[in-house]
């Protein structure tokens, strides 16, 4: 099997590289790629890519994630999260071949306190999620087999994250603030990158489980729960820190104003995606614990 990896130097991309290896021959590219075109702002480089290569898999782990800056970068953005996400579907389906790709909870309103279901009624409030949601449009009405993977949170132990800026002003400041309304399930990269992994092996078996699924860790908390997590556990790996978790004030997603807004309500139900692939999802924590144990003794 020839699995196509696009996005490959990114959080979820690193992780796939290692994920898919066994399941076939991994081409991994980014933008920078001399050998073949993966710049998704030239669609039909991207396009005779697909064809020069001829995978069984394409898995698109690449992205326009700055959110505040697709606010004043609507074309580009839309250029790469949904024309470029439509020219892969379209040679997906043309080669009979499967195409994975990672959404977000930014295609839903934010409102409520309800896990959102993949049947929900979407409505993003940022450029960055209208384009996200317009390239999901653009995989389901082309129609080809396909596995779209809607998350949130998403940290990487390579890289920065937000659980390794939480340390570094732990260390410099007395206190914090962090929000506190916004809920959501921090997501490891490495947890994306398995299950993916896992659902392409059973998709191919089964094809009437192609579809969309939303993907995150079991549980839910606040980014200022996040963070008294965060220094919690570093304080107890004999981290010296000058904030302890007293000292981290919770503040409402006012006091940041900033040019996207965020949804406050970013759980999402994952039942589906459990049951269908036969998964059991582990907790926030473990995944974080996991991260900074890592990071921490290095």
């Amino acid at each position: 099997m020839k699995i196509l990896l696009l996005g490959k130097n990114g959080q979820v991309g690193w992780e796939l590289q290692r994920s898919l290896a066994p399941l076939g021959e991994v081409i991994a590219l980014d933008s920078t790629s001399q050998d073949y075109c993966a710049n998704f702002t030239d669609l039909s480089g991207l396009a005779d890519t697909v064809r020069q290569i001829k995978p069984n898999i394409i898995v698109n782990a690449a992205a326009y994630t700055a959110v505040d800056k697709a606010e004043s970068e609507k074309e580009l953005a839309q250029t790469i999260n949904a024309d470029a996400v439509a020219v892969l579907a379209q040679e997906t389906k043309l080669l009979n071949a499967w195409l994975v790709h990672y959404s977000t909870d930014y295609v839903f309103a934010g409102d409520g306190t309800v896990a959102w279901q993949e049947t929900d009624v979407t409505g993003p409030l940022s450029v960055y999620g209208a384009t996200k949601f317009a390239g999901e449009q653009a995989i389901q009405a082309l129609g080809c087999n396909h596995l779209i993977f809607r998350t949130s949170w998403v940290y990487g132990a390579r890289g920065n994250n937000f659980a390794k800026t939480m340390l570094r002003l732990a260390k410099e400041r007395d206190s914090l603030t962090v929000i506190n309304d916004q809920i959501g399930a921090p997501t490891g990269a490495d947890l994306l990158a398995d299950v993916t992994a896992h659902a392409i092996r059973t998709a191919q078996l089964s094809p009437e489980l192609s579809g969309l699924y939303h993907l995150v860790a079991a549980g839910e908390t606040s980014w200022h729960g996040y963070a008294s997590f965060v220094i919690d556990y570093a304080q107890k790996m004999g981290q010296n820190l000058n904030t302890v978790v007293e000292a981290i004030s919770p503040v409402p997603t006012s006091a940041f104003p900033t040019p996207a807004k965020r949804p406050n309500n970013s759980r999402l139900n994952t039942s589906k995606l459990q049951t269908n692939f036969a998964l059991t999802l582990p907790k926030w924590q473990s995944g974080v614990a996991r991260m900074l144990t890592e990071f921490l003794e290095k």
